[in-house]
């Protein structure tokens, strides 16, 4: 979507994409009340867990092969399974890093 103010204009991502952000901030906020301090850490929960590497990459005959994994999740699980600092909304914003990884490795599959 894009709105035009004379000279300027706002580029916003497309209706589905800005209704999941919406909601994925919701419930981010809402998983962050139920904390009892470092409320904010749930957002670096979220942003780890959804971070995606390349493991193997391979040179073919029809281009490059990569082969990616969720390596912010993989870390925070370890972490809060050996932890005595864990907590279910912690689990759960990593989770749902999780999934936003997964939709990123799907898209670099796509390319």
């Amino acid at each position: 979507m894009e709105f035009n103010f004379g000279s300027f204009s706002i580029m916003l991502p497309s209706l589905p994409v800005t209704i999941f952000a919406i909601i994925l901030i919701f419930v981010l906020v809402k998983w962050s009340k139920q904390l009892k301090t470092r409320r904010f850490t749930i957002f670096f929960y979220f942003l780890i867990g959804s971070y995606i590497t390349p493991i193997l990459t391979l040179d073919t005959q029809a281009g490059f092969f990569q082969l990616w994994i969720p390596l912010g999740f993989l870390i925070i699980f370890f972490y809060l399974f050996r932890s005595d600092r864990y907590h279910p909304a912690k689990m759960k914003a990593s989770i749902l890093g999780l999934c936003l990884a997964i939709y990123q490795i799907i898209l670099q599959y796509m390319n």
